[in-house]
Formats: structure tokens, sequence, C-alpha cells
């Protein structure tokens, strides 16, 4: 799950209700992803059934 934006930039991100780190951009999605153990981390972007975009739009990181 990809939190909502903060005002500074970048996105919180949980896998399992586990933080694993902020995102800046949608790389640092799909590396966030594959460390994860999904290696098709680029295909899941948008898919809601496996990724889920709270409070702003899919693919917006903030500040930048």
């Amino acid at each position: 799950m990809l939190h909502a934006p903060r005002g500074t930039g970048g996105r919180r991100m949980t896998i399992r209700g586990e933080i694993i780190g902020m995102a800046y951009s949608d790389e640092d999605v799909v590396e966030f992803l594959r460390q994860a153990g999904l290696p098709e981390g680029e295909r899941l972007l948008d898919d809601p059934g496996r990724v889920k975009w709270r409070g702003g739009p899919a693919h917006e990181h903030g500040a930048g």
C-alpha cells in the first residue's frame, strides 16, 4: 500500500502491514516490490488488487 503523499514529497509504502520505506517515484515502488519478491512490479502498479494508492492519485508522489 502506498499512503498519502507527504507535503515534502514521497509516499510511505507498506507491504503486508510492514513499513518498507519511502517511495519518491514509480521506480522506487517497483524496486520495493522487487525486494519483496515480486519481480513483475512494474506491471502491478496499476493492479488495484495488488497495489493500493491511498490519499491521492496513483503515480503522484508529492512535492516535486
